[in-house]
């Protein structure tokens, strides 16, 4: 499913228009985003959590050329869904 789609269902199941069901949704993806960056976590109980976690350095491979080479330590969002949500996808 794409945003389009995306914005498209939220407008049908929340009777908005298109233009509001993407503003609704833009906030909602920017308040993540800045609960992230400034927190670190974000729990949506029974549908899930995003964290930001640091992923190790690690010595990696040029698959073109075979070289070795390091890849730093970088920080990443990881989901961890709910039991609402796991129970749902069963």
């Amino acid at each position: 499913m794409t945003k389009a789609e995306l914005v498209v269902k939220i407008a049908e199941k929340a009777n908005l228009t298109k233009a509001n069901a993407e503003r609704a949704l833009n906030a909602f993806l920017e308040t993540v985003e800045s609960t992230l960056v400034s927190e670190g976590k974000l729990t949506l109980t029974g549908f899930g959590t995003f964290a930001v976690e640091l992923r190790k350095a690690r010595v990696g491979r040029n698959p073109r050329t075979g070289l070795e080479l390091k890849i730093p330590e970088t920080k990443v969002v990881k989901f961890r869904p709910g039991k609402i949500l796991k129970d749902a996808v069963k």
